[in-house]
């Protein structure tokens, strides 16, 4: 059936046995990861031209790739299958946390060196692993759910305008729920640093996912051919803790 495509309905599509969902999946839950471990609480900068720094956040770098995977499996398999790996991502987060939680907690080997490195890059505070847990939570499912419902409105049309505005919204919830509840009130965190940071994250995700967009639509045109389904969610529950 590869190169023919069938429209389906959002019910439809949830659950069926597709080819390539397994290995999106597991590429979604890897990103999500490894961009929390690596680079989530560093802070960096750009210069500007006046010679003023613009601060961001390091994470900002590879996490969007996640959001670009999460439009990319709303988009071809549909808000219930995309619904299910982000449960998926959330129960991997909540399990690196405890993970990392027992890790840092059990005493080192006696003449070990790298107790206080490790507490450090891994020894997040519960304010970080819950901001990091929520705002994942809160910014995928606005993401679908906004990616889903826009494809039903343009029956189709101008992927570039879902994935564009589906980050937008979701992009700007993480973002703004990540970072003040992760650091607001932190020693090396001023409020005005706070705000860039917050804002450079939303503007800097949404710029990469605007600048993907030819990798998206190749990879979206190559699974829809080789799944050979159009998934419409007309007939889907939205909630996200709902069935189909």
């Amino acid at each position: 059936m590869d190169g023919e495509t069938r429209k389906i309905a959002g019910s439809e599509a949830a659950g069926a046995g597709f080819r390539y969902f397994p290995y999106i999946m597991a590429a979604f839950v890897a990103i999500l990861l490894l961009s929390n471990v690596i680079g989530a609480a560093k802070p960096s900068y750009v210069r500007l031209p006046d010679g003023s720094e613009w601060a961001f956040g390091a994470g900002v770098l590879f996490f969007p790739i996640s959001y670009i995977i999460g439009d990319v499996l709303t988009e071809v398999y549909g808000y219930a299958n995309a619904r299910r790996v982000i449960w998926t991502g959330f129960a991997a987060l909540i399990f690196m946390a405890l993970m990392a939680w027992v890790v840092v907690a059990l005493p080192p080997a006696e003449g070990w060196p790298g107790q206080e490195a490790y507490e450090f890059v891994f020894g997040n505070s519960w304010r970080i692993v819950l901001a990091s847990i929520v705002a994942f939570w809160a910014g995928e499912f606005a993401n679908s759910i906004v990616m889903a419902k826009m494809k039903v409105w343009t029956d189709g049309r101008m992927l570039w305008s879902r994935t564009i505005g589906s980050t937008v919204v979701g992009q700007g919830i993480d973002s703004l729920i990540f970072y003040p509840l992760a650091f607001y009130g932190l020693a090396g965190w001023p409020i005005e640093q706070l705000w860039q940071v917050v804002l450079s994250q939303w503007l800097i995700k949404t710029g990469w996912e605007a600048l993907l967009t030819p990798v998206t639509y190749q990879v979206v045109g190559f699974l829809k051919r080789r799944e050979g389904v159009e998934v419409f969610d007309t007939d889907t529950d939205f909630s996200p803790f709902g069935g189909k």
